[in-house]
């Protein structure tokens, strides 16, 4: 593949990522804007909805402030925007909330368990893009990527259980789903963890 060719697939690569990322984001803040407006159909009420309308849009502009405030002038290689690590960071509180829209961590048995494998692995990925350095042995990415993941996955089940486990019917069963997802959450950090790592380390041609 000549320099050229490559430049060209990359360009195309982060305008593709960009437009993602922004159009994630667009979504995420119309799903909020709807259940401001209407909501018994927004799948979040009864479920700390006006905790996750404060959690989530910080969650999803949180790199773009840092970036803003502190990243772009402090970036030693001058680098642009991490629209990958955007996207990934925008992800989990888009799905989240789409899934509660649709009622699916209530009606797919298997919903809640793969969402908190899953988003905790776009999430841990997206932090580790944007803030881990890239020449990390394969042993310190795995380390970063469990401490960062069991933490958030700790703090995110704290959350969830003072605004609204403690007074819901949910409280009977909150133990062993609180186990259940601390773990999927953590194995899914761990995964991303070491996908990231592989990813950066294999060349590209």
């Amino acid at each position: 593949m000549t320099t050229m060719t490559a430049t060209t697939v990359a360009a195309t690569r982060v305008s593709w990522v960009r437009y993602a990322a922004l159009a994630a984001k667009v979504l995420l803040f119309g799903l909020l804007l709807s259940a401001l407006i209407w909501p018994d159909l927004s799948g979040i009420k009864g479920k700390a909805s006006t905790a996750r309308l404060v959690v989530y849009p910080i969650g999803a502009m949180i790199l773009p402030l840092w970036w803003l405030a502190y990243g772009r002038t402090k970036s030693k290689l001058h680098q642009s925007f991490p629209w990958t690590a955007d996207l990934l960071m925008t992800l989990p509180w888009l799905i989240d909330l789409i899934g509660n829209r649709f009622n699916l961590f209530d009606t797919v048995d298997w919903w809640d368990d793969a969402m908190h494998f899953i988003l905790w692995g776009f999430l841990t990925a997206g932090v580790l893009l944007a803030f881990a350095p890239r020449n990390l042995s394969r042993g310190l990415t795995a380390f970063v990527a469990l401490g960062f993941g069991a933490t958030a996955a700790v703090v995110w089940e704290v959350g969830e259980y003072f605004a609204f486990i403690h007074s819901s019917p949910e409280l009977q069963s909150a133990y062993t789903d609180t186990l259940g997802d601390l773990a999927l959450g953590t194995l899914g950090a761990l995964l991303a963890g070491l996908i990231l790592y592989q990813v950066r380390v294999t060349p590209r041609h």
